[in-house]
């Protein structure tokens, strides 16, 4: 129930219906979900630890914006992030990238469809099987702490995002992994990142590009 809650907090907030500085009501929530109140805190702390509400004492819990420049940082140090992470994992990919290929299949099939939800679940899925399988559980840490499944959402919404062709950027980020290439499994993936932070940058804006 919590995840139920969660995911349609998130669409309200992406889409506009809860606008920036709105409370939400623990109590209220609840009834509306006909639930306790237990799985509305959750999600409430899910959504604060991805930056999309925050709460403060005797102001209860609000809607927070998501600024251009918050977004702009998250992205460069994932690229960082991902980039290192394509570099280690390689070895383990050399020859294997069965499930990295069914994602990508799963992927196009969403874009092709506008499944906005289903995109943003499934590119999350792929680049954290990437981060996985370089070892480190650090940097997984740090990748998660970054709220990229809540981020990929906001900018597929917010932004003018051709999914199909976007989704097609993950095939030769696959085919340097099989071949065991990590300098330019990590060049792909800092570059396939890094290529979304113009859409947070004002002046840069006339094209918007997908994470």
């Amino acid at each position: 129930m919590s995840d139920v809650i969660r995911n349609e907090l998130t669409t309200r907030i992406l889409d506009g219906r809860l606008s920036p500085g709105t409370r939400l009501v623990e109590l209220t929530i609840a009834r509306e979900f006909e639930t306790s109140q237990a799985p509305v805190r959750e999600a409430l702390r899910e959504l604060e630890a991805h930056g999309l509400v925050e709460s403060r004492p005797y102001r209860g819990t609000r809607v927070r914006e998501i600024t251009n420049r918050e977004m702009a940082e998250a992205y460069q140090v994932r690229a960082i992030l991902e980039q290192h992470a394509g570099e280690q994992a390689a070895c383990r990919f050399e020859g294997n990238v069965a499930d990295l290929e069914d994602l990508v299949g799963q992927l196009r099939t969403a874009a092709a469809a506008g499944d906005v939800e289903a995109y943003s679940e499934l590119n999350v899925r792929f680049h954290r099987r990437i981060i996985e399988q370089s070892g480190n559980q650090t940097l997984l840490r740090m990748w998660e702490t970054l709220g990229f499944g809540i981020r990929i959402r906001v900018n597929v919404v917010r932004q003018s995002v051709d999914l199909i062709s976007r989704a097609g950027e993950h095939d030769p980020i696959v085919a340097a992994l099989e071949a065991g290439d990590g300098p330019e499994a990590g060049r792909l993936l800092r570059e396939h990142v890094e290529s979304f932070i113009p859409a947070w940058q004002p002046a840069e804006r006339s094209t918007a590009p997908s994470p």
